[in-house]
């Protein structure tokens, strides 16, 4: 019955297509993508919220605090489990997979990302993973784009776009924060669209927050509504706020890909992997419950007018009214989430740093305004400092100042805070962004060689891969040979440059045939002169390591439009200008027009 269902949709979309105009059509489809990218949101949300319910219950009722510890082992081997057997064995993590996609595999998804977000993440977060479901929702959302797109057969620029819209719907169906789910597309994934891209884009995020506003409970969203007047007063220490969020930001960055790296590489099976490292988390959960899950509840109890209740059902409730027990129990919270999370997803579960962000700057607004206030330096309002933090870290971390901003302005249901979030998001931003070239997304990718920029024209020279563009066939010379032997080749071929090369293949130097043109038509000369005396020294010599963007720049600095090549340090061949150009040209044209 479903699969009848579907079909009548597809060929509803078929005659849609059919009778609307190209711009119609787009819009209906950013409506529907919305639509699915909501649902999306909503399973993964009221299970992940379901599960902490169940947890808490038991924890409060029958006192197994134990089930904390256990739950996120079994999320862990379920996915572990799921990707072995369902999905063949592998399953790309974190929103950088999409940055990859849209530069370099022309906005193309495998479709099996429609659902395999979906059910690892709910596995390991819903159960307990120290991770956020943001990063699978925006994979799913933008798989559910990609795919539509290539169903009806639309352009690479229409494919990114419906990208945009699956990513925006997303975010603002997570959020209830419409505007914020439009900034990250664009800010985060989508940086180089045009402005008649906002409408569509604008539209998907307010369908998506709208349906999860009708559908979830406000409960179950990270929802905000007490709010303390902001003082002017205090703006020397937002600024405060945004140095110490932006450091945060870094020691985080660097301790999540230090911890994730070493439990992927751990040369054990990916089951035993599994145990170990959920059975760290299981402990860590224990001592510290506040780690279970997404921790939105935590955030929500620590924006409250009474955060001692983070204490309770934990080894150290009866401190609960102690401020300096709370203080520090924080504090180690906030240190050891960086740990939590790589350990949850370095070990085979699947997850996001989106939530462990907000996470992050939650607990480290909370700590630094109640410190200095219980040390009695100043008076801050704790609750202000714990929302605005949230805001530093995401736009440390993501080096997305405007998404964090209007994030948590629309999550606290007004612009109250927005000159302090202005304040802290951009100089978390600023501290970031000077020891950490990369945001952590980018980083990710960076470290694999995969790093790329907005810019479109160095995102298609990142396709071409310089070992298919050589010309290894060329003809070449000695230093020993006399000019006589390459007149002769020059009669013979339509070389206009020889690389000179030693018995062992190394290259010596090169010979121009515009610069031997005198020599080589004098015939007095030509009998005295060998390939030694007229040979040059490369300007610029290529490696196949190298990336194309490095070998433009390298024929720009050389203005010449050969270039030699070399394979582990030997002659290999001559790459040209002219063909990468004509490469550039047909790539661009096959992902404008496919």
């Amino acid at each position: 019955m479903f699969k009848l269902y579907l079909l009548y949709a597809k060929q509803f979309l078929v005659r849609g297509q059919e009778k609307l105009s190209r711009k119609q059509f787009i819009f209906l489809s950013s409506v529907l993508i919305g639509i699915v990218s909501a649902f999306a949101v909503i399973f993964l949300k009221a299970f992940a919220h379901w599960v902490y319910s169940f947890a808490t219950f038991i924890n409060a009722t029958l006192k197994l605090s134990f089930i904390n510890s256990i739950l996120p082992v079994i999320g862990i081997l379920l996915t572990v489990l799921v990707v072995k057997r369902v999905l063949g064995g592998t399953l790309e993590k974190g929103t950088s997979q999409i940055l990859f996609i849209v530069a370099r595999k022309a906005s193309i998804i495998p479709k099996k990302q429609m659902y395999a977000q979906i059910i690892t993440s709910s596995l390991t977060v819903g159960l307990g993973g120290s991770a956020g479901l943001e990063s699978p929702i925006v994979i799913t959302g933008a798989a559910f784009g990609s795919n539509f797109a290539q169903q009806f057969k639309l352009t690479y620029q229409e494919r990114t776009l419906l990208i945009g819209c699956g990513v925006a719907a997303g975010i603002a169906a997570a959020f209830n924060a419409p505007i914020a789910g439009v900034l990250f597309a664009i800010e985060v994934l989508l940086v180089d669209v045009t402005i008649s891209a906002f409408t569509p884009i604008m539209i998907a995020a307010a369908t998506g927050a709208l349906v999860s506003t009708v559908v979830l409970n406000e409960n179950i969203l990270l929802i905000f509504r007490g709010k303390q007047t902001f003082d002017y007063h205090n703006i020397p220490f937002y600024v405060l706020m945004g140095i110490f969020t932006g450091f945060i930001a870094v020691f985080y960055a660097r301790k999540f890909l230090k911890t994730e790296h070493f439990f992927a590489h751990l040369k054990v099976g990916a089951y035993r992997k599994a145990l170990i490292g959920a059975s760290i988390l299981g402990l860590m959960i224990f001592i510290f419950p506040t780690l279970f899950g997404e921790g939105y509840e935590s955030i929500k109890t620590l924006a409250d007018k009474d955060p001692g209740k983070l204490l309770e059902n934990t080894l150290f409730a009866a401190y609960s009214n102690n401020s300096w027990i709370l203080l520090a129990f924080v504090g180690f919270s906030m240190f050891l989430k960086a740990f939590a999370s790589g350990i949850t997803l370095g070990s085979g579960g699947n997850g996001g740093n989106f939530a462990p962000s907000l996470f992050l700057g939650s607990y480290a607004g909370y700590f630094f305004s109640k410190f200095l206030n219980l040390t009695g330096f100043t008076d801050l309002p704790v609750s202000n400092f714990t929302l605005v933090g949230m805001a530093g870290i995401l736009s440390g971390l993501f080096h997305a100042p405007l998404t964090a901003i209007f994030l948590i302005a629309e999550i606290t249901g007004g612009y109250d805070l927005m000159i302090p979030l202005m304040i802290v998001a951009s100089v978390s931003f600023a501290i970031s962004k000077r020891f950490e070239k990369h945001s952590l997304d980018v980083k990710n990718l960076a470290r694999k060689g995969n790093v790329f920029t907005s810019n479109k024209d160095t995102n298609i020279l990142c396709t071409l891969n310089i070992e298919d563009l050589v010309k290894t066939d060329y003809l070449t010379v000695d230093t020993d040979q006399d000019l006589e032997k390459v007149s002769d080749l020059l009669a013979h071929s339509d070389q206009v440059i020889f690389g000179v090369v030693s018995e062992d293949n190394e290259l010596q130097g090169i010979v121009y045939f515009n610069e031997i043109r005198e020599i080589i038509f004098d015939s007095a000369k030509i009998k005295n002169t060998q390939v030694k005396d007229i040979m040059v020294q490369p300007v610029q010599t290529v490696h196949l390591f190298d990336s194309m963007e490095t070998v433009m720049n390298k024929f720009e600095k050389s203005n010449k439009v050969f270039l030699p090549v070399l394979k582990n340090g030997k002659y290999y061949g001559f790459i040209t200008k002219s063909d990468v150009l004509e490469s550039y040209r047909n790539r661009l044209k096959s992902m404008i027009f496919e």
